[in-house]
């Protein structure tokens, strides 16, 4: 009897053990993940093919990928309030701008990433993240942006820009974040 239960004590421990939560995606490409613990080699590079173009010293230049408001990264995160994937008229504003950058570079795919604070249970805050980045999304395809280029995906908590736990650090966690690629 005791020898059952210390097996049975052993297997719930090593079912407790630590576990990475999934990473909900939406968009081209959803779903064609490798299973958990596989071995998925990288892709190899394409150099040759009627596509495939030398980067010549103009194209090198990111010109194409200049901010619009002229302070930092391409596209400024969006914020959200607690426990909200609703869009403020301060971000909507902020989204006016980006779509009028997306509309000119219609070449790039854009991945719109949705984030959360470290509050909330881990299957919360992923649910919420889609939220976040699909009112996101949809409001840029609402004002001209081709909803080809944009992709979804929620990380939930798991990827805060502050580690800290106060009221400031929590709202710089409460955002959609772009990803943007060729």
């Amino acid at each position: 009897m005791k020898r059952a239960f210390l097996l049975l004590l052993l297997v719930a421990v090593a079912a407790c053990g630590p576990k990475r939560p999934p990473v909900v995606t939406t968009g081209p490409g959803a779903g064609t993940s490798t299973a958990p613990g596989t071995y998925s080699p990288a892709p190899e590079p394409v150099s040759e093919g009627p596509d495939i173009q030398p980067v010549d010293s103009d194209m090198a230049s990111s010109s194409d990928l200049s901010d619009p408001s002229g302070e930092g990264g391409p596209l400024e995160d969006v914020r959200f309030d607690y426990d909200s994937a609703q869009l403020t008229d301060a971000a909507r504003g902020l989204l006016e701008r980006h779509a009028q950058w997306m509309k000119s570079r219609r070449s790039l795919r854009i991945a719109v990433e949705g984030h959360c604070d470290e509050r909330g249970t881990v299957e919360y805050n992923l649910a919420l993240g889609d939220q976040r980045a699909r009112a996101t999304r949809d409001y840029l395809v609402s004002l001209g942006v081709e909803g080809a280029m944009l992709t979804t995906v929620s990380f939930g908590k798991e990827r805060p820009l502050d580690t800290g736990s106060t009221e400031a650090a929590w709202a710089r966690n409460r955002r959609a974040h772009f990803a943007v690629s060729r």
